[in-house]
C-alpha cells in the first residue's frame, strides 16, 4: 500500500493545488460573467432595434394620418364650396325687423344694500347669574345689569345707524339706476323710431336709405364662408326700380390646388396630387355663379317692402394689373335679374352656371382662372352720385378728394353718428361748412362744423375764428376738423370752450369706426373697417396692473381715457363733456367698457363718506366736481358715487377718458359719518384698500391705503395722477384732518359757507 507523505514536498504541492483550483475558478467566474455582458449586449442591441422599428412605424403612422387629415380638410373644402348657394340660402334672411332693439333694459339688482341690517337682540345681553352659592350680591347685579343695557343700547345704536346708511345708500342707488335706466328705454325708443323712419323711407322708395338698407343686407348677411369677401358699391334708380351692385366675388385661390395629399416613406415628406386644371376651372366657375345667386337671393329675401322690380348685379375679382402693378377690378360675372323671374326659380335644385347663364341670361367668364372679363351691363356710377360702398380696400385719399365731396364726407359722417347733417353753399356761409343738429333734447344742439384739408399745423387763428362763428350764429358747439394737426396754441384756446378739435388721424380712425373710408396720403391707410371678410375690430388700449416705481396704473378705461381725454379729443370719446360733440352713432351710452370702478372696503364698524374731487393740481377743477353724497356725480359724468357691492362698503366710478383736459388728479378721501357716526375719528378705519375693477368685477388692481388715525375725522386716501405719457399711477395719501371733511376740501379750493 501506498503511504501519504506528510512532509515539506506534501505540503508545497497541496497549495500548489489549492491555488490552481483557485485560478479556475476565477477563469470560470470571468468566463461568465464576460457570457452574461455579452447576453446582455446582443438583448440591448435587440431591444433598441425593436424600439427603432416601433419609433419609424410610429412616426410613419403619425405622417399618414396627418396626410390623410389634410386630404379630408381638403375634401371638405371643396364639398363646401359646391355647397355654398344651399348653405346661404337655409340661413336666415336679412329683415329690418332684426334692426329693433327689444324694450328690455337689466332690472335692479341692489346685492347686499337689500339685506336689512341685522339688529342685536336683547336676549343675548343679560347678564351671566352663576350657580352653586357663588351668585352675586344685589350691587354687583345691578351693576352688571346696567353694563348689559348699555352694551346692548350702544350696539343698537350703530346697527341703527348702519341701517339708516344702507337705506340712504339703497335710495340712492335706486334713483342712479332709474336714471340710467330711463335713458336706456329713451335710447331703445329712438333707435326703433329710427328704424320705423328708415322702414317708412324704403317704402316711398328715398335712393339713400334704399342703398343703405340693401347694402348692410348683403354686408350682414349670415350664410357666406367666412374667409369671402363682403365688398360691395350700390346705386338704386327710382325710375326703374332698380338697384346697381358690384360685388366682390372670391379670387381663384379660394378653390384648393391639391386634390389629395399622402406620405412618402422613402424620402420621409409629403406629396400633393394636383387637381385637374380643367376640374379646378369648372368648380371655380361653379362658384362663381352660386356667389352671384346668393347675392340676388339676399337682396330680394331682404326685400319686405316691394321697393325693387331688378337688380343688376356686377361680380368682380380684386387683384393687381400685372402691366401696371396698380389695383385693378376684373369682373368676371353679370345679371340683370327681374323678381318675377328670380321668385320663380328653386335654387335648392339648379345648377348654378346654367341657372344664371340660361335661366337669367347672365353672362360669366368662360376662363375665370386667367381671369378673362366679362362687359358689366350697368354699374353703380352710371346710375347717379348717390353710391355707397362697404368693405373697399382700396380708400380714398384725404388730401387729394374733391373739396365739395370732402364736406359731404364729413357731414355723411356727422349723419352716421345719429345727427342731422348738411353742407353749406361755397359762398355767403360765413364760416361753416357743415350746419349739424344733434337732436338729443338735453345735451344735443346746434353744431357748426369747419374742415381744413391742411398738411402743417392748423394755426390758432382758425380756432378763435370759429369761436366766433359760434357766438355768431348762437351755436351750441363748433367742431374745427382737418387733415393734419392743431398745436399747443390751438389747444390752449379751446380748453374750456364749447369747441371740439380733431385731427387727421382721428378724423380717419372715425371715419372707420362708422363704416365710411378715408386715408392720408399714401400707404398711410390701415385698412380698418376695409377689410375683405366685412369685419370691423375695435381695441382698447392698455391693461391694468401694476406700475413702475411701486404705483399702480390704472387700467382698462384708464389708459384707454388717457389717450382720449387730451387735447386731441375726438368725437367719439365726448359722450356727456358739454364741450365736445356727442357720438349718437347708436344712441346708448357704451361707456361701461371703459369705467374703472374704486371700490373700498375696510374693517371697523365706523361708517364713513368716500368722496372724490376732480383736480388740476391741488386745486379742484370746479366746485362740481367735487362729488359727494350730495353731489353724486360730476356734471361731465366722469365721476360717480355709487353703492358698494360684494366686499365694497362704498364705490367711485371713473371714465378717465372723460375727466376734463386740464384735470391732472384724482383725488379720493374718507370721512366719517357725521349723522351716523357723530362721536366717531377714524381710529376704527382699519386694513383698508381699494379694489380697482372694470364693471363687470374683473379684478385690474388692489391699493393698499393708509389707516385712519385716533382725533382724525377726514382722510386723504390717495389720488390717481396723470403721467406725460398719458396714464393714470396711484399716488398713496395719508394726510389727515381733525376738523373733518369741511377742513380738507377748504385746502382744495372749495369755499364751504
Amino acid at each position: 500500500m501506498s503511504r501519504r507523505s506528510h512532509g515539506l514536498i506534501a505540503t508545497w504541492a497541496e497549495v500548489q493545488r489549492q491555488q490552481q483550483r483557485q485560478r479556475e475558478a476565477q477563469l470560470r467566474a470571468q468566463e461568465r460573467q464576460r457570457r452574461e455582458a455579452e447576453r446582455q449586449l446582443r438583448a440591448a442591441e435587440r431591444a433598441a432595434a425593436r424600439s427603432e422599428r416601433e419609433r419609424q412605424a410610429e412616426y410613419r403612422r403619425r405622417r399618414e394620418a396627418d396626410a390623410l387629415r389634410r386630404t379630408e380638410e381638403i375634401e371638405a373644402r371643396v364639398e363646401a364650396l359646391r355647397r355654398v348657394l344651399a348653405s346661404g340660402c337655409a340661413a336666415p334672411a336679412f329683415s329690418a325687423a332684426a334692426l329693433y332693439r327689444p324694450e328690455r333694459v337689466e332690472p335692479f339688482a341692489p346685492g347686499a344694500l337689500a339685506v336689512p341690517v341685522p339688529m342685536p337682540d336683547p336676549a343675548a345681553y343679560q347678564p351671566v347669574v352663576q350657580g352653586g352659592g357663588w351668585g352675586f350680591g344685589a350691587g354687583r347685579q345691578a351693576q352688571a345689569q346696567a353694563e348689559a343695557r348699555a352694551r346692548f343700547e350702544r350696539d343698537w345704536a350703530a346697527a341703527q345707524a348702519a341701517e339708516a346708511q344702507r337705506l340712504h345708500q339703497l335710495e340712492t342707488y335706486r334713483r342712479q339706476y332709474q336714471a340710467w335706466a330711463d335713458g336706456q328705454l329713451a335710447a331703445i325708443r329712438e333707435h326703433n323710431a329710427g328704424v320705423e323712419r328708415l322702414a317708412a323711407a324704403l317704402r316711398r322708395g328715398e335712393p339713400e336709405q334704399v342703398v343703405e338698407y340693401f347694402s348692410a343686407a348683403l354686408y350682414a348677411a349670415q350664410g357666406w364662408p367666412d374667409d369671402f369677401p363682403r365688398q360691395v358699391s350700390a346705386a338704386f334708380d327710382p325710375a326703374a326700380r332698380q338697384l346697381v351692385l358690384n360685388w366682390e366675388l372670391p379670387g381663384l385661390a379660394v378653390v384648393p390646388q391639391a386634390a389629395s395629399v399622402r406620405y412618402m416613406p422613402s424620402v420621409d415628406r409629403e406629396k400633393e396630387t394636383r387637381r385637374p386644371v380643367a376640374e379646378r376651372r369648372a368648380l371655380y366657375r361653379d362658384v362663381l355663379a352660386q356667389c352671384v345667386l346668393l347675392a340676388l337671393r339676399d337682396v330680394f329675401a331682404a326685400d319686405q317692402f316691394g321697393v325693387l322690380d331688378s337688380v343688376a348685379l356686377n361680380g368682380f375679382v380684386d387683384g393687381t394689373d400685372p402691366a401696371t402693378g396698380r389695383h385693378s377690378q376684373t369682373f368676371l360675372a353679370t345679371v340683370m335679374a327681374r323678381r318675377a323671374d328670380f321668385d320663380g326659380l328653386n335654387l335648392a335644385r339648379v345648377d348654378p352656371v346654367d341657372c344664371l347663364v340660361e335661366a337669367l341670361r347672365g353672362q360669366l367668364s368662360e376662363r375665370p382662372d386667367r381671369p378673362a372679363a366679362v362687359r358689366p351691363g350697368r354699374t353703380p356710377d352710371q346710375v347717379g352720385r348717390s353710391v355707397v360702398s362697404h368693405g373697399g380696400g382700396e380708400e380714398p385719399d384725404l388730401y387729394q378728394m374733391d373739396p365739395i365731396e370732402f364736406e359731404e364726407l364729413v357731414a355723411e359722417l356727422f349723419r352716421a353718428m345719429g345727427m342731422q347733417a348738411v353742407t353749406t353753399q361755397r359762398s355767403g356761409d360765413g364760416g361753416v361748412d357743415v350746419d349739424a343738429l344733434d337732436p338729443d333734447p338735453i345735451r344735443g344742439g346746434k353744431i357748426v362744423v369747419q374742415v381744413k384739408r391742411y398738411r402743417n399745423t392748423v394755426p390758432p387763428t382758425a380756432v378763435r375764428d370759429l369761436y366766433g362763428t359760434v357766438q355768431d350764429t348762437g351755436a351750441n358747439k363748433g367742431v374745427l376738423i382737418t387733415t393734419s394737426s392743431f398745436g399747443p396754441g390751438a389747444h390752449a384756446f379751446a380748453a374750456g370752450e364749447p369747441l371740439t378739435l380733431v385731427s387727421g388721424g382721428e378724423l380717419v380712425d372715425l371715419l372707420h369706426r362708422h363704416g365710411l373710408t378715408g386715408r392720408l396720403g399714401e400707404g398711410s391707410g390701415d385698412g380698418r373697417g376695409s377689410g375683405r371678410s366685412g369685419r370691423r375690430s375695435g381695441g382698447s388700449s392698455g391693461g391694468g396692473g401694476a406700475g413702475a416705481g411701486g404705483g399702480s396704473s390704472a387700467g382698462g378705461g384708464a389708459r384707454g381715457g388717457a389717450r382720449s381725454a387730451g387735447p386731441d379729443a375726438g368725437l367719439d370719446d365726448a359722450v356727456d363733456d358739454p364741450n365736445t360733440v356727442d357720438d349718437l352713432d347708436d344712441g346708448v351710452d357704451d361707456g361701461l367698457d371703459e369705467t374703472s370702478v374704486l371700490g373700498m372696503s375696510w374693517s371697523g364698524r365706523v361708517a364713513l363718506d368716500v368722496c372724490a374731487l376732480v383736480c388740476e393740481g391741488n386745486r379742484v377743477v370746479s366746485e362740481d366736481h367735487f362729488v359727494f353724497y350730495n353731489n353724486p356725480q360730476a356734471p361731465d359724468g366722469s365721476v360717480r358715487t355709487m353703492p358698494g357691492s360684494g366686499p365694497d362698503r362704498a364705490a367711485i366710478w371713473v371714465r378717465f377718458d372723460r375727466l376734463p383736459a386740464r384735470a391732472d388728479r384724482l383725488v379720493l378721501v374718507a370721512a366719517v359719518d357725521p349723522e351716523a357716526n357723530p362721536d366717531a375719528d377714524l381710529s376704527g378705519f382699519t386694513d383698508a384698500r381699494i379694489r380697482l375693477s372694470d364693471t363687470s368685477g374683473a379684478l385690474i388692481d388692489e391699493l393698499a391705503v393708509s389707516d385712519g388715525r385716533p382725533g382724525e375725522t377726514a382722510l386723504v386716501l390717495g389720488s390717481f395722477r396723470r403721467r406725460a405719457d398719458g396714464d393714470w399711477r396711484f399716488v398713496l395719501g395719508g394726510k389727515g384732518y381733525p376738523q373733518g371733511l369741511v377742513a380738507l376740501v377748504e385746502e382744495y379750493g372749495i369755499e364751504v359757507a
